[in-house]
C-alpha cells in the first residue's frame, strides 16, 4: 500500500470519528420532548452521520486494499454529505436566528411569542393540522408534570431556570395575573383579558396552556435552543470533514500521478 493510500486510511478513520458526534448531537436532539412531536425535526442529523460514517468506512475499505473505483466513489458521495450538512446548519441557522423570548419581571424564567420566530418555522408548527398532533404529544408528554416534583414553593419556582416549552406550555402568560398554586395549578387572574391565552388557560392536566399561542412559541424557542447548541458540534466536524476530504483528493490526485509516471518508466 503507497504513501498516499496510507494518509487516505488515516484521513477516512478520522472523517469516522467525526460521525460520532453528528451521530450523538442528532440522537440527543430527538430524545427531546419537542423534536419527539415536531416529527420534521427528529432523525436527519442521525441520518447524515450514519450516512458520513458508512462512506468512511468505504474510504478506508478504498484506501486499505487500494480499490481505487472505491475511492472514487467515496470522495463523490463525501462530497454530497458535506454538502448537505452545510444545507443542514445554514438552514437551522437562519430558521432559529430570530428569538421571541422576553423577561418576565420578579421571574427568572423568560416568556416567549410568536411574532419573534421566523415565518417558515412558526407555520409549521402553528398549522392547525400539524399542533392537534404536537399538542396530543406534548400533554402525554412529562414536561409539565416534572416541574411539579422538582418545585414546591413560589419562591422556588419563580427563580428557576425552565425551559421553554415549560415556561409556554405548563402555564399561564405572567400578564394574565394568575395566583400561585403550584407549577401547574393556577388561580383567579386579575386580568383576563390582557391577552388571549389567559381565557386558553386550563387546571385541567391534560389541557394546561396547550391551546396557547405562548406553548405554541415556547416550543420554538427550545427548538432553537437545542438545535444552536448542536450547530457547535456540527460546525467542528464539518470543517475536520471539509480539511479531511481536501487532504484526501490531493492524496488520491497523487496517486494516480504515481501510478501514471510508474506506468511511462
Amino acid at each position: 500500500m503507497g504513501v498516499s493510500n496510507n494518509m487516505t486510511s488515516v484521513l477516512n478513520f478520522i472523517a469516522f470519528m467525526c460521525s460520532i458526534p453528528i451521530i450523538a448531537a442528532g440522537i440527543w436532539l430527538a430524545s427531546k420532548a419537542d423534536s419527539e412531536c415536531t416529527h420534521y425535526f427528529r432523525w436527519p442529523v442521525v441520518i447524515l452521520g450514519t450516512l458520513v460514517l458508512l462512506v468512511s468506512l468505504a474510504g478506508f475499505v478504498g484506501a486499505y486494499w487500494n480499490k481505487q473505483g472505491l475511492l472514487a466513489f467515496y470522495l463523490f458521495c463525501m462530497a454530497m454529505l458535506i454538502g448537505l450538512l452545510l444545507i443542514v446548519l445554514v438552514f437551522a441557522f437562519v430558521v432559529t436566528r430570530d428569538d421571541g423570548s422576553r423577561s418576565v419581571p420578579g421571574r427568572e424564567y423568560r416568556e416567549y411569542r410568536l411574532d419573534g420566530y421566523s415565518s417558515w418555522l412558526r407555520d409549521h408548527v402553528t398549522d392547525p393540522e400539524n399542533w392537534v398532533k404536537i399538542k396530543a404529544c406534548l400533554a402525554e408528554s412529562d414536561v409539565c408534570t416534572k416541574l411539579a416534583q422538582d418545585y414546591v414553593t413560589a419562591d422556588q419556582y419563580f427563580a428557576a431556570h425552565i425551559s421553554p416549552l415549560q415556561s409556554g406550555c405548563c402555564k399561564p402568560p405572567a400578564i394574565c395575573g394568575y395566583s400561585y398554586a403550584n407549577p401547574i395549578l393556577w388561580l383567579n387572574p386579575t386580568d383576563p383579558t390582557a391577552d388571549p391565552d389567559c381565557y386558553l388557560w386550563s387546571n385541567d392536566q391534560t389541557q394546561l396552556c396547550y391551546n396557547c399561542s405562548s406553548c405554541k412559541a415556547g416550543l420554538l424557542g427550545n427548538l432553537r435552543r437545542e438545535w444552536r447548541k448542536a450547530n457547535v458540534i456540527l460546525i467542528v466536524a464539518l470543517v475536520v470533514l471539509i480539511w479531511v476530504y481536501l487532504i484526501a483528493c490531493s492524496a488520491f490526485r497523487n496517486a494516480h500521478t504515481q501510478e501514471l509516471f510508474g506506468r511511462h518508466k
